[in-house]
């Protein structure tokens, strides 16, 4: 200790009950959100409605085209021209990769290095999907690109271009994918953010729509518009000019994913730490564990214990960089030894897998495998 852990019978749950909740659409696997090899290999071989990878930078891109992976989107543009030089080397060598891009400055300096190289290059427009009422933004600062009028000269700008085209069209709808609505203790938000929800869903969905219509139109129709989060499947799905659906953190189904009302996924992943004191009868204290989530900073993004059942955060400590101490909530729960291990599971996904070099794979109550991180591989690429 300490070390990570996939629970991959739960993994295989998960892996159903996502592939269920896309309904007719195939499933996009977001890399940030597993952050291991052998893992996505995994999920991708598990049922044929997965099909292939968004990436979240160019050098992870090219990190899984040297493993081997095709299909892959970047879900984020990138800027630095060492990494576009080498995604473009690999399309020029046949592999099927996409960049993202959300103003004509990407296009633009896509372009010129795909000119240079004689390789002509796939673009995805990146599709702000937020929704503004008066005094509030529902959702995140994304694309500039907030409907047809703004899309417009981009589109046009890539259509007359001999180096790169136009091949698909993504719309992340962060505040419907990514923002609990069944917080405890929190009714009257939780009654607010459901019905911000609600109307969200009709916009974002009349949004898309009109984008690829007039693509269409103008003849640069699409053929690829990927959408949701597993958060929003079973909203996205319903969308008919939707082609694919993206899917990450559920597959692990970290913390923050107990908050949510529309779904439920088995908590498959984690992390244990060791008991190395007890200053008090009900009180233990791990060593390490502060291993925080990304994002605004506050209590949700701390780790939550797990197993045993019965224990919590101190309120003044929370979870510490070398030692995270832990009350039992019941005289009735089992005392602990030292060296017992406690388990956590992270506030979200993927970013569990960049503290630790593997993850244990357990299945029927067993190891029966381990599989490398990035961090493992050597890698670290934001």
């Amino acid at each position: 200790m300490p070390f990570a852990y996939l629970d991959r019978d739960l993994l295989d749950l998960n892996i159903r009950r996502i592939a269920a909740a896309a309904g007719s659409k195939t499933i996009r696997i977001a890399s940030k959100s597993i952050r291991s090899v052998e893992t996505l290999r995994y999920i991708l071989n598990a049922d044929d409605r997965f099909e292939g990878v968004m990436c979240y930078s160019a050098e992870e891109a090219c990190f899984l085209a040297e493993k081997g992976f095709d299909n892959l989107l970047l879900g984020y543009p990138t800027w630095q021209a060492s990494g576009i030089e080498r995604l473009v080397e690999w399309i020029g060598e046949g592999r099927r990769i996409v960049f993202m891009t959300d103003c004509l400055e990407h296009v633009e300096r896509i372009e010129g290095i795909a000119r240079a190289r004689g390789v002509r290059v796939p673009l995805c427009l990146d599709i702000d999907m937020s929704s503004d009422y008066p005094g509030l933004r529902f959702g995140v600062w994304r694309s500039p690109l907030s409907g047809w009028d703004s899309v417009r000269p981009v589109a046009e700008r890539i259509v007359r271009s001999e180096s790169v085209w136009l091949e698909g069209v993504m719309g992340y709808e962060a505040q419907i994918a990514g923002v609990g609505d069944n917080v405890p203790g929190a009714s009257l938000k939780n009654g607010l953010i459901r019905l911000l929800k609600k109307r969200s869903i009709r916009e974002v969905a009349a949004r898309r729509k009109a984008v690829v219509e007039n693509l269409r139109s103008m003849g640069a129709a699409p053929g690829l518009v990927n959408a949701g989060g597993t958060g929003s499947l079973a909203s996205s799905r319903e969308e008919e000019v939707v082609t694919e659906l993206t899917a990450g953190s559920g597959f692990y189904s970290p913390g923050l994913f107990d908050d949510y009302r529309g779904f439920r996924y088995a908590p498959a992943a984690g992390f244990a730490v060791e008991v190395v004191r007890r200053p008090r009868a009900d009180i233990v204290t791990c060593m390490g564990g502060g291993y925080v989530a990304s994002g605004a900073a506050e209590r949700s993004k701390l780790p939550r214990p797990f197993l045993p059942a019965g224990l919590e955060l101190m309120p003044f400590e929370g979870a510490g960089e070398v030692q995270t101490p832990l009350r039992r909530k019941g005289e009735s729960e089992p005392a602990l030894a030292l060296g017992d291990p406690v388990f956590f599971r992270h506030a979200k996904a993927g970013e569990l897998c960049e503290r630790f070099d593997s993850l244990y794979v357990i299945s029927n109550g067993a190891v029966v495998d381990r599989y490398a991180t990035y961090r493992g591989t050597g890698e670290n690429f934001l």
